[in-house]
């Protein structure tokens, strides 16, 4: 991906307008899955969270608006998304989660957040554009995300994902002897619709038997009726107003 001049850029407002992203204009944009993902991290003034992943920064930075003081970083192999999440105010480090530098395989996290490409591109098609792919074609094997969130928490830290729901079985297989305590939140379109995505947390040295909890659902009504924002009073408040999920 070469480099991406102002012109190809767009000022994004998220959160209501407390939060402006840089974002390329074309190619992989942040939606509202990293804003779902930040807002269900019950993280602390004073902690530390890692972002795998972080893309031009969006789910690390709404966890920071909503919670002052928190050490973050983010993690981000491709230059201009990394460049990117700089300019948007985030601490990242650019590098692949498969090669970290040695400084930061030092250091131990509270939380580590990832939102991992969704498609398996040994099995669907390739996009066109080089940053869109990279985000959303999965070519680093997802044992290898939660494998390296692991290895990154310090005792009792949390892993958080988002990712799509048919990934559940791989989710718990990669944190079956690495994490502890796993736990599911399916995401719904809407009362009665299958889950689409999840929210899926681990815990370092977890005992905790697994919990599949009730499911967040996005927007009201049983089908969609009209244009407009439909989303349930609960969704809208994280996406305009920076609320947390209580999950």
């Amino acid at each position: 991906m070469t480099s991406i001049s102002d012109t190809d850029l767009t000022h994004d407002a998220f959160l209501g307008g407390r939060l402006h992203l840089w974002q390329p204009r074309a190619g992989y944009r942040a939606g509202i899955d990293p804003v779902l993902l930040a807002a269900t991290v019950p993280a602390r003034a004073g902690e530390s969270v890692l972002d795998l992943g972080c893309g031009v920064g969006a789910a690390a930075l709404c966890l920071g608006a909503r919670v002052p003081d928190l050490d973050l970083i983010g993690v981000e192999r491709q230059a201009d998304y990394a460049a990117l999440a700089v300019r948007n105010g985030l601490d990242v480090i650019e590098a692949d989660l498969a090669a970290l530098p040695e400084h930061l395989r030092a250091r131990s996290f509270d939380h580590v957040l990832a939102n991992p490409p969704f498609f398996d591109r040994a099995a669907g098609r390739q996009a066109q554009d080089a940053g869109r792919e990279a985000a959303r074609g999965l070519r680093t094997p997802l044992h290898d995300w939660v494998d390296a969130g692991a290895k990154r928490l310090r005792h009792k830290g949390f892993l958080h994902v988002i990712h799509r729901a048919e990934r559940v079985p791989d989710l718990l297989a990669a944190a079956h002897g690495r994490l502890g305590s796993p736990a599911i939140w399916p995401i719904c379109p809407r009362v009665g619709k299958a889950a689409e995505l999840v929210i899926f947390r681990a815990r370092k040295d977890g005992r905790a038997d697994f919990r599949l909890h009730a499911p967040i659902i996005l927007h009201e009504g049983a089908r969609h009726r009209a244009d407009g924002d439909s989303y349930t009073p609960e969704i809208r408040a994280v996406l305009r107003a920076g609320a947390s999920l209580r999950i």
